[in-house]
């Protein structure tokens, strides 16, 4: 049978997020404290995939999900899958807004509803833990008053929603992916997403605009581009980096070999198919084709001296 490790307990928005993937249909669901125990559990074998955040609409991308992605054995994203993200304020039975005086949440939760705290809970104590979800348990054990979490989380625990979808930024939505050992990437679908990250060889003047002009001079898109210190010496970073279409596609894979000349390291972190929105048209003298017929026009040159 299938594994899934997942941000847990039951009732985080990771579980409810690898609730709706196909793939998870007869898996069975392994729930861990964090992140990183979630990707060890696919490195080590106990775990057949891994779903976690990777980004969020409001607070951008997830550190912890970067970090493991760029460090330690690699690992590939086979899927993604998002999520609108809605937060309740839990609380024990009977209680009100007046007898609130500890509230527990998620780092990323408490971020997306810090204005609504300041105004509402100005005189509460906010104490961050591993999982929305553990704070929903913690608040039924008694140890905090409230807790910020999905309405899901409210009903497994027993607790009762006094506010709903009380989020700073409302359709708040985050991008979770689900991550296995290396495998050969599935087919292109024409609507592809391949991420990567780019390790510097050295710091130096133009050093990211070298990397951003091999995918413009390809005409490939980035949907996303993250930097993040390499855990050496201060002002080493490395690129995590997202962009339209797949590795199979000639201006991609192109694209992709280039900046292993340039750079010290390139970890290649998978194509899949794309889960929010259309990949735009591919430009003249872009196509896969136009590729073919530039190197057969290089080979003749080569071989014969004539054009």
């Amino acid at each position: 049978m299938t594994v899934l490790a997942f941000l847990g307990p039951e009732g985080t928005f990771a579980h409810a997020a690898l609730r709706t993937m196909p793939t998870a249909a007869g898996a069975a669901m392994l729930p861990t404290a964090n992140v990183t125990l979630a990707i060890d559990a696919v490195r080590d074998g106990a775990a057949d995939g891994a779903l976690v955040p990777l980004e969020n609409s409001v607070e951008g991308a997830v550190p912890a999900t970067l970090d493991e992605l760029a460090n330690g054995a690699p690992l590939v994203i086979a899927e993604e899958t998002y999520l609108h993200v809605a937060f309740d304020l839990l609380t024990r039975r009977g209680r009100t807004l007046g007898d609130i005086r500890t509230v527990a949440t998620h780092p990323h939760a408490e971020a997306q509803v810090r204005r609504w705290l300041i105004d509402n809970l100005p005189e509460a104590d906010v104490v961050l833990v591993g999982s929305t979800a553990g704070a929903a348990q913690s608040v039924a054990a008694g140890d905090f008053d409230a807790a910020i979490a999905a309405t899901v989380a409210g009903e497994l625990t027993g607790l009762s929603s006094i506010a709903h979808d009380i989020a700073d930024n409302p359709g708040a939505v985050t991008r979770f992916v689900l991550l296995t050992r290396p495998t050969p990437p599935p087919p292109p679908t024409g609507n592809d997403r391949t991420t990567l990250v780019a390790y510097l060889r050295e710091d130096h003047s133009g050093a990211l605009l070298e990397i951003l002009t091999e995918f413009a001079a390809r005409s490939v898109n980035l949907t996303r581009i993250e930097s993040r210190p390499t855990k050496g010496r201060i002002g080493q970073y490395c690129f995590s980096i997202d962009c339209e279409g797949h590795i199979a596609d000639e201006r991609v894979g192109d694209a992709i070999a280039a900046l292993h000349r340039v750079c010290a390291d390139v970890r290649y972190l998978g194509s899949y198919p794309r889960r929010d929105g259309i990949q735009g048209a591919v430009p003249a003298g872009r196509a896969d084709a136009d590729f073919s017929g530039a190197r057969d026009w290089l080979r003749q040159v080569r071989a014969t001296g004539r054009c």
